[in-house]
């Protein structure tokens, strides 16, 4: 919903009613990925995309007449045997569309969901999507560190969903949970989605030189929040790192340390050192690999990587903590350029978080588009009511 939720706001503080389609589940070898939007706003414009364009047009349709009815509707769409191109996706994926007409009336909470994103302020919505009784369907529940407003339909329900997806809503997840009716936890009958807005994942990029202008590039283009530190002045300027968020002029160790003691860092976070100086380098990846990172890489030469590794294991860092380093960092593309060593270190980033293995897809049998490993890896365990996106169904 993020990359269509400012036009949404605009249209329904309007006093407008708008069909919003939403992705809450996904099958096989699908385009776009739960959580992923298509407005159609009163006018019979469209705003967003759920499969970058295989079913954006039977969608249109069905928005605009969930818009006259009221009545939200979830749809499946996929490959059929009988005519793949005929509102389906051809790419051999199926999804799970929900298709809701939202207004001030429909949604109050709407426009405070828009200021907490606007803000970085971790919010989450809950949508009910599937319910015995068609009263439910629609209601939304947005949570918050701190509580929830809205209601699913009971107080158990709005509970139960809460304390949940206040878990999802700290890795910035999206997904479908189950329940029972009334919001039981061993039950099923009630689906929900949860759409969660986190505040934008962080890249930290140590090393104030011209490959971290290359790779603060790639991130900023991938999503992230960038900041690059180096310890030297004259090097780490705002002119130098214009896409930056933030330029910052610290002995890289001690703002890693700095940052992770006020909670700045999380689990999403990927920490790029490009230094190269056993000074600048070792008392930093001491600090980043003890902690919980999605990433940390390091560059230099094969020589380099090895001393690297020996100082390491002198400050008594772990085998299991050793090999959270990726070293020589990126992938093997024959990067020569900074701009392509920061396309070879944006590459390893998306291969760890989506487990893709790096090959050329012309000489694979693989499936396209992968389970978020964090998903893969908890099997449910977190929450007995998640539903994760399949691999095949």
């Amino acid at each position: 919903m993020r990359e269509v939720l400012k036009d949404l706001i605009d249209a329904v503080e309007a006093g407008h009613t708008v069909g919003l389609g939403t992705v809450v589940r996904t099958f096989r070898s699908a385009p776009r990925p739960a959580g992923a939007s298509m407005m159609v706003d009163a006018d019979g414009r469209a705003v967003g995309s759920v499969s970058g364009g295989c079913v954006e047009g039977a969608l249109y349709e069905l928005a605009t007449g969930v818009i006259e009815s009221g009545t939200p509707k979830l749809q499946r769409y996929g490959i059929t045997d009988n005519d793949a191109f005929e509102v389906g996706l051809t790419c051999g994926g199926i999804i799970d569309v929900f298709v809701e007409a939202v207004s001030l009336k429909t949604f109050p909470e709407l426009p405070g969901v828009g200021a907490d994103v606007d803000a970085d302020v971790p919010v989450a919505v809950v949508s009910v999507i599937d319910h015995p009784n068609p009263a439910w369907l629609g209601r939304h529940l947005v949570v918050r560190p701190d509580g929830f407003e809205g209601s699913l339909g009971s107080d158990r329900a709005n509970h139960a969903v809460s304390d949940d997806v206040m878990g999802l809503l700290a890795a910035g997840r999206n997904t479908t949970l189950m329940y029972g009716p009334d919001g039981e936890r061993r039950g099923d009958g009630m689906r929900v989605f949860v759409a969660s807005f986190a505040p934008q994942p962080r890249m930290l990029v140590f090393g104030a030189i011209d490959f971290a202008a290359a790779v603060a590039k790639q991130g900023s283009f991938l999503g992230y929040r960038v900041t690059v530190c180096d310890a030297r002045a004259v090097f780490a300027t705002k002119a130098r790192f214009p896409v930056a968020d933030e330029v910052v002029v610290e002995w890289p160790h001690r703002y890693l340390q700095g940052q992770i003691d006020a909670g700045l860092i999380d689990p999403r976070t990927v920490i790029c050192v490009l230094t190269h100086d056993p000074k600048f380098d070792v008392p930093l990846l001491e600090v980043a690999l003890r902690h919980e990172v999605a990433y940390v890489g390091a560059m230099g030469s094969r020589k380099t990587h090895d001393d690297r590794m020996d100082r390491l294991r002198e400050a008594g860092l772990s085998a299991a903590e050793l090999d959270k380093l990726s070293s020589p960092i990126g992938l093997d593309l024959g990067s020569r350029t900074p701009e392509e060593t920061a396309v070879s270190i944006a590459a390893e980033i998306i291969s760890l978080r989506w487990g893709g293995k790096g090959g050329r897809l012309s000489h694979m049998d693989v499936r396209i588009h992968h389970v978020p490993l964090a998903d893969a890896d908890h099997e449910g365990a977190e929450h007995p009511n998640l539903q994760l996106e399949p691999a095949e169904e």
